[in-house]
Formats: structure tokens, C-alpha cells, sequence
């Protein structure tokens, strides 16, 4: 290892997101990877599973407790919600103060932690060493709400499909090719995590319905936005444009974006800017890759910028043939 570069752990490496990670983190000139904990790979070579990935390391499965002993300066905690609070514990008993990313949405409503969503609040980054990553879809729907929240005359309605890798690994009807074969499946149609997520980092009530499809990657979100005042379709653009200009990682269109177009890239894309003939209603369309913008790039945007790198460092930025977990 050459001394300029920081170690990396991730913790509960198994999964689609944590595939990803090793990818972005294999490519990066700053970083090395020096464990992946996953109990179901412990002994296997990362290299069989991941194939970007070159050298020696295995997976292992060490005890939270031994977490601290491992010595990495970056640690990702990539575990299902509600298991990241026996991690940090395992570090703050310890007096380790790593650089801690929490994937899960455990610490997205905790103000002592840095919410990590950077075109929305990057600004708002004050050297915090603990970031918790936002949720996909939250991700989505803040970006399309967001440039016009104060001109909001009732909650966003958000309609939302995402691919079945948003439903994990571990089987269930959300992610089983066989149930979702010609079909659309919806759940959590209120209260929804990223609902309340959405709700909470912008300040506004947000309605949210989300439904699982049969492609495997890759989320749309279509928020219905009302507005207190009639706004012109390039007045809407304009605020979008704004918003978003020079962001690498937001491009805005004028059609609404298919999601079939985002799969196996970094950034998001907003479009549509559909107009009630009263231009008192506006109809926006968001995609993004949930493993990549939505969890694994965002998480990258979160830690270049927590090592002091460029925020995007080893992000192939702009359409790509970056092609991921393929299923």
C-alpha cells in the first residue's frame, strides 16, 4: 500500500450495493480496500465475486467488537436497517473515530450526523466524520421537489418504480423474477421509509407509493407537484437549471428520462415538466440507478469529499459503459 492512500472496510459487503462499492473503490486512486466482512463469503476471495477487484483479499466475518481492530481510516456500514447502532457503539467504546458511512437508514434522522445527499446539501458539510448515505428513492424525490419548495401548495404525490434490486438479497416476493414476471407490485403505499426520509430532510410533507417491476435495476419517480402561483414551463426549466448547473452528477431534459436509460449510471436525470393548463400544477419525472447514484456513487461523492479528494474521484461522470452487477 502507498502511504498517500486511505484503508477502506466495508461491512456486510455481500450485497448488490456493497458489489458495487468494491468496483468504485478498486478503480481509486486514493483508496484501498483492507476488509469486506460478509458471513456468508467468509474464506472467499473477493476476486471470484467481484472480478474488477484485483488482489489477495478474502471475505471475512469479524465480530462488531473487532471492527475498531481492523484499522481502517473509511468504514462503510452497508447492513440492513437497524444494524448499524452495534457497529458505531463498537467504535465509540473502542475510542476509534474512523470516517463511518451508514448505507441504512438508521441515521438519516439524526442531526449529529452529516445527511449526505451533496446537491442538496453540500453546503451544509461541516467535517462531520459520520454520514449517513441517502435512500434511492429519497434521493429521487428530493431532487425533483427540491427547486421548487417554496412555491408548493400541497404535499408532492410521488409515484415511484424501482427495479428489484432495490428489494436486497434476501428472497422475497419483491424480488422474485418468477412473481414479478408481467407484473407490478405494490407495497408500503404510505409511510413508506424514504416517504418519511423526504418528508423529514425537506422540511414539507411528501406522499409516496412505491411499486417494484421485473427489470433488475434502475428506479422513476413521478412527483405531482402543486404550486401556489401559475409558473410558465420555462420559468419551472429555469429553476431546474439553477438549481442543478454544474452538477455532474444531475443532468436536466426537457422529455421525462426512461428509466431503461439510466441502468449502469452515475448520475440522475429530471425531465418531463409536464404543465397543468393553469400552470398551477407540474408534473416532474426523476430516474437513477438505486445501486449507483442511489447508494454506491453517492456513497463515493460522500467519502472523496470526507478524505479530501475531488468529490469525483474515480465516478465515471457523464453517460458511461460502466456496466455493474449484471442480472
Amino acid at each position: 500500500m502507498t502511504h498517500d492512500k486511505k484503508t477502506i472496510g466495508i461491512v456486510g459487503a455481500r450485497g448488490h450495493t456493497g458489489t458495487e462499492l468494491i468496483r468504485l473503490i478498486a478503480a481509486h486512486p486514493a483508496l484501498e480496500l483492507s476488509f469486506v466482512s460478509s458471513r456468508e463469503l467468509d474464506g472467499q476471495r473477493v476476486d471470484a465475486h467481484v472480478p474488477e477487484y484485483r488482489g489477495e483479499l478474502r471475505y471475512s466475518a469479524p465480530a462488531h467488537e473487532d471492527l475498531p481492530k481492523l484499522g481502517a481510516d473509511v468504514v462503510i456500514l452497508a447492513l440492513p436497517n437497524g444494524k448499524a447502532a452495534a457497529c458505531v457503539e463498537a467504535f465509540d467504546q473502542a475510542g476509534v473515530d474512523p470516517i463511518i458511512l451508514d448505507l441504512s437508514a438508521d441515521y438519516r434522522f439524526d442531526k449529529r450526523w452529516y445527511y449526505g445527499l451533496p446537491e442538496l446539501a453540500r453546503d451544509q458539510w461541516r467535517g462531520e466524520r459520520r454520514i449517513s448515505n441517502p435512500g434511492c428513492y429519497a434521493t429521487a424525490m428530493q431532487l425533483s421537489i427540491a427547486p421548487l419548495k417554496d412555491l408548493l401548495a400541497a404535499p408532492p404525490v410521488c409515484f415511484g418504480v424501482s427495479g428489484y434490486s432495490g428489494a436486497g438479497t434476501t428472497p422475497s416476493d419483491k424480488n422474485d423474477p418468477e412473481k414479478l414476471r408481467d407484473n407490478l407490485m405494490p407495497y408500503a403505499l404510505t409511510g413508506h421509509m424514504h416517504e418519511k426520509e423526504a418528508s423529514f430532510q425537506l422540511g414539507v410533507p411528501v406522499e409516496f407509493m412505491p411499486h417494484v417491476a421485473p427489470h433488475f435495476r434502475g428506479l422513476t419517480v413521478t412527483s405531482n407537484l402543486y404550486l401556489s402561483r401559475q409558473l410558465k414551463r420555462e420559468e419551472v426549466l429555469q429553476r431546474f437549471h439553477a438549481a442543478y448547473a454544474g452538477e455532474r452528477l444531475v443532468t436536466v431534459l426537457d422529455d421525462a428520462p426512461w428509466v431503461s436509460r439510466i441502468a449502469h449510471q452515475h448520475h440522475a436525470e429530471i425531465g418531463g415538466f409536464a404543465m397543468s393548463t393553469d400552470g398551477k400544477r407540474v408534473v416532474v419525472v426523476a430516474t437513477l440507478d438505486n445501486l449507483l447514484k442511489g447508494a454506491a456513487t453517492q456513497a463515493m461523492q460522500n467519502i472523496n469529499r470526507a478524505i479530501g479528494v475531488d468529490e469525483y474521484t474515480a465516478i465515471p461522470v457523464g453517460r458511461s459503459e460502466w456496466r455493474g452487477a449484471k442480472k
